[in-house]
């Protein structure tokens, strides 16, 4: 198993357009969920994003959690409700990241910044991923 990781940032509001979040049934287009810069309802359907939006790949849940460490201090300063957040504090997000990681599940963190403006980082378990059978997107 390898991890993708990725991230959205990005106007909040703009999360209620389900259409585009959401992948087709076969054999439908996907153009509107491929194209879109939006993350996807499911974590797991990341997979089916073009490679080009991975932002990331991590060869070890340690390496995924480094990433995860990095985007959350990178936007520390723009949460949204700092004392909320400290409540969770990054020590128990990153302690439930290894967990989830380690047993093979994919991981989503979504924080509200200022400004209507929200950030999603997704860590995504691959080949395999146990919610879905998706192939690699970066294969």
């Amino acid at each position: 198993m390898h991890l993708h990781c990725y991230v959205w940032s990005g106007i909040g509001e703009e999360l209620r357009n389900e259409a585009e979040r959401r992948p087709p049934l076969p054999p439908a287009d996907p153009g509107p969920f491929t194209s879109s810069p939006l993350p996807p309802m499911r974590t797991c359907d990341w997979l089916l994003k073009p490679a080009r939006r991975i932002d990331a790949s991590a060869a070890t849940p340690d390496d995924a959690l480094t990433w995860l460490a990095e985007r959350y201090r990178a936007m520390e300063s723009s949460f949204l409700r700092p004392a909320d957040e400290a409540r969770i504090g990054l020590d128990v997000r990153l302690r439930n990241a290894r967990e989830a990681l380690t047993g093979g599940v994919d991981v989503q963190w979504g924080i509200w910044l200022t400004g209507g403006r929200f950030l999603t980082c997704g860590v995504v378990c691959c080949s395999p991923n146990r919610h879905a059978a998706y192939r690699c997107p970066a294969s």
